[in-house]
């Protein structure tokens, strides 16, 4: 099944956090860079890669806020590797924050990110 996912460009499942529990050690333990339109908290995970969360606050239409998601998921997708060592992260996108493409997201998580930070043991 891995291989299914590796060839068809699909983020696998254990890329993503899912529980919880795990949000809230992020949350908990963390790093937190803030910006205008979201903020990237991230926190040593002791795995092989990073794992992705993401949550929006404020967006009341189902469509828009599993857009966003969709745009994130695919700019981590394409970008994995842009915190090191591996580590937990959680995107929290606020209200005003219409990301229209995987690129528009890079270039917004670059430009809060001038220096690749590393997480907080």
């Amino acid at each position: 099944m891995q291989g299914k996912e590796k060839a068809s460009g699909k983020l696998p499942k254990s890329a993503l956090l899912t529980k919880p529990e795990e949000f809230q050690a992020v949350y908990k333990n963390g790093r937190r860079i803030r910006g205008r339109e979201f903020s990237l908290i991230f926190n040593a995970n002791g795995l092989k890669t990073n794992r992705l969360g993401i949550s929006v606050h404020g967006v009341k239409r189902a469509v828009k806020r599993n857009r966003i998601k969709r745009i994130i998921r695919e700019f981590y997708r394409l970008n994995k590797g842009f915190i090191s060592p591996p580590a937990d992260i959680v995107i929290a996108v606020r209200k005003n924050f219409p990301p229209a493409s995987p690129q528009d997201m890079a270039r917004a998580v670059m430009a809060l990110l001038p220096h690749p930070p590393s997480p907080s043991p």
